[in-house]
């Protein structure tokens, strides 16, 4: 169990990342930015992040490994074949309930 003195020490100082993180290139960076390499960086940041905190989720949130792949595999497809988001939310998470409901049958 952690202590909340703790946790809210934890808390403010990812606060204060968080915020330093956006303040200090509005900060640092008075002119338009021009390099080609900057801008396909930055623009490409908010696309890692996501995938960096969601990938480790989707093998870690399923009863067992291959649904979890299944379902991502699923999800990826569809996004290739530029589906709308809920079809894609709709087509892994069905995908990961077949997945694990033939798997019970077969235990």
């Amino acid at each position: 169990m952690i202590r909340t003195d703790v946790f809210f020490l934890y808390l403010f100082v990812m606060a204060g990342v968080t915020y330093l993180i956006r303040m200090l290139p509005l900060v640092l960076c008075k002119e338009k930015i021009e390099n080609r390499f900057i801008k396909s960086f930055l623009y490409y940041i908010p696309y890692a992040v996501l995938s960096a905190m969601t990938i480790p989720a989707i093998f870690f949130s399923t009863g067992c490994l291959l649904s979890a792949i299944l379902g991502l595999v699923v999800a990826v497809v569809l996004s290739l074949f530029e589906h709308k988001l809920l079809t894609v939310a709709i087509g892994a998470c069905g995908t990961v309930f077949i997945v694990e409901w033939i798997m019970s049958l077969i235990k």
